[in-house]
C-alpha cells in the first residue's frame, strides 16, 4: 500500500503574519501557535490542522472576483448565524465584496490581506 499523505497545515502569504493571525484568531477562536512571530504565525487546533501565515515582502493580494491577480485557493468556514458572524468579521477588518455568487447559501469576504474566504451556515447535526 502506498504511503498516505496527511494534510497538516494551510499557509497564506501576507505582509504581516501576526496581524493576519490575529484577524483569524478572533474569527475562529483558535489559539496562536507557540513561536509565532513577524516572519511566520500560526493558529493551531489540538490534533488538527494548522492555519499558517508567512511574511512575503512583495505580496500582492488576489483580485476577486477579477483574475488580474488570481486567487490560488480560498478557505470556507461554517457558522451558526451568518449575520452575526458577518458583523464580527467586518468589525475586525474583513471586506464584503459587492458581488455575492452564493445567494443565501454562503457569503464571500476578503481578509485584511485580501484573501477571499467564505462563510456558510453550519449543517444541523
Amino acid at each position: 500500500m502506498p504511503p498516505r499523505m496527511r494534510l497538516t497545515a494551510v499557509t497564506l502569504d501576507c505582509v504581516d503574519p501576526l496581524a493576519l493571525a490575529t484577524f483569524y484568531q478572533r474569527a475562529t477562536g483558535l489559539p496562536l501557535a507557540e513561536g509565532s512571530d513577524g516572519e511566520f504565525a500560526g493558529l493551531a487546533r489540538e490534533g488538527g490542522l494548522l492555519i499558517g501565515f508567512q511574511r512575503v515582502d512583495d505580496y500582492q493580494p488576489p483580485r476577486w472576483p477579477g483574475q488580474t491577480v488570481p486567487q490560488q485557493f480560498h478557505l470556507d468556514f461554517a457558522v451558526d448565524d451568518l449575520d452575526q458572524a458577518e458583523s464580527m468579521l467586518l468589525e475586525s477588518g474583513a471586506v464584503k465584496p459587492q458581488w455575492q455568487p452564493g445567494g443565501d447559501r454562503w457569503r464571500v469576504f476578503l481578509d485584511p490581506a485580501g484573501h477571499p474566504f467564505c462563510l456558510t451556515r453550519s449543517r444541523p447535526r
